[in-house]
């Protein structure tokens, strides 16, 4: 990689995450928005993981988190609790639980997702549209690039 563009990658990376941070703070605004109560952020991840995942194992909940065994063991304990996730033996192997979204789950990130854009909406509202096109442009290689980085 050239010079310039170690630097101008090092800079969009600096940007994206200050964008992250602040869709952080747009998402936990959506959290406590939510009338099924406040869901905690690593809960919600995990719920959002498994709907990845849909039928994978606690071990491939625990890669992507980037948890422990116990750990993630005890998060499914509590989402599963909670009515959240429901753990059905494999199809494939008796010994391996797959991890499913209940109904109820499933609910929860769909109502989330909908404050979420909520919180999104009067910030792209006060865009450019010119910008808007960028960004979605943008937006939409940064999440093919992602995929394509995480499948390798």
């Amino acid at each position: 990689m050239r010079p310039s563009t170690t630097t101008h990658c090092r800079d969009l990376a600096d940007t994206a995450a200050e964008v992250s941070g602040l869709l952080g703070v747009l998402r936990g605004r959506a959290l406590g928005r939510a009338p099924t109560g406040p869901v905690p952020v690593s809960q919600m991840r995990a719920l959002q993981t498994i709907g990845s995942l849909e039928g994978g194992n606690l071990r491939s909940l625990g890669e992507a988190l980037g948890s422990s065994a116990p750990a993630t063991s005890r998060l499914c304990d509590r989402l599963e609790a909670a009515g959240l996730v429901e753990r059905r033996l494999s199809r494939a192997s008796r010994r391996e639980l797959e991890l499913h979204l209940s109904r109820q789950g499933r609910d929860l990130l769909d109502e989330v997702r909908e404050y979420e854009v909520d919180e999104l909406r009067p910030v792209l509202d006060a865009m450019p549209e010119d910008a808007l096109g960028q960004l979605m442009e943008g937006l939409t290689a940064f999440r093919e690039a992602a995929a394509a980085v995480e499948a390798a």
